[in-house]
């Protein structure tokens, strides 16, 4: 598996707009995109049609309009995203669960290689399998708060010492974290 350049700011796209939508914004322009990704928009907008083809996000024309999740976050899986995109996660076709092709080895049953393949395909399907775009979001923002880092897409009207000290809010949750832990079950 080779994470494309495509692939990639997918994953950056999705996780810029749960973080814009944890702060309040569950919609963004693609030129906000790009502008914070430093990305054509055209490439991006190609990308955005490929998420949106596996609903992933949704799209509003218009000037007000831009593009949202299409999905809780806790439901878009990092390895599902990956194979849309890039395709089978497998190193080899012969190991890939979804892409099977049949190994140039004449006894795949007794393939070497092919057995040290499936062991990486494995490792990295548990890995991008259990983590959801909800969980790297959370992570992403609890350690911008622990770094004294403004968020990307925070509104105007947000304090920036508010948006990062959880003490500057008694009786309410922070918005990185526990509300959100609330409204979704844990995943595993």
């Amino acid at each position: 598996m080779k994470l494309s350049k495509r692939g990639e700011y997918a994953l950056r796209a999705l996780i810029d707009l749960g973080i814009a939508l944890e702060l309040g914004r569950p919609m963004l322009q693609v030129s906000e995109l790009a502008a914070k990704e430093k990305l054509p928009i055209k490439f991006l907008e190609q990308i955005f049609t490929q998420l949106k083809s596996g609903g992933y996000v949704v799209s509003k024309r218009g000037k007000l309009g831009g593009y949202s999740l299409g999905k809780p976050m806790h439901r878009i899986k990092f390895g599902a995203v990956i194979r849309l995109i890039d395709g089978p996660l497998a190193p080899i076709p012969c190991v890939s669960q979804t892409a099977y092709a049949r190994c140039s080895c004449p006894d795949e049953a007794h393939c070497g290689l092919r057995m040290l393949m499936m062991d990486v395909r494995t490792a990295i399907t548990k890995v991008l399998d259990r983590y959801t775009l909800a969980d790297i979001v959370e992570i992403t923002l609890r350690k911008m708060r622990r770094d004294k880092v403004a968020p990307p897409f925070a509104t105007r009207a947000f304090d920036l010492h508010s948006l990062l000290d959880p003490a500057s809010h008694p009786g309410k949750a922070p918005w990185w974290g526990e509300s959100r832990n609330e409204r979704r079950p844990h995943a595993a």
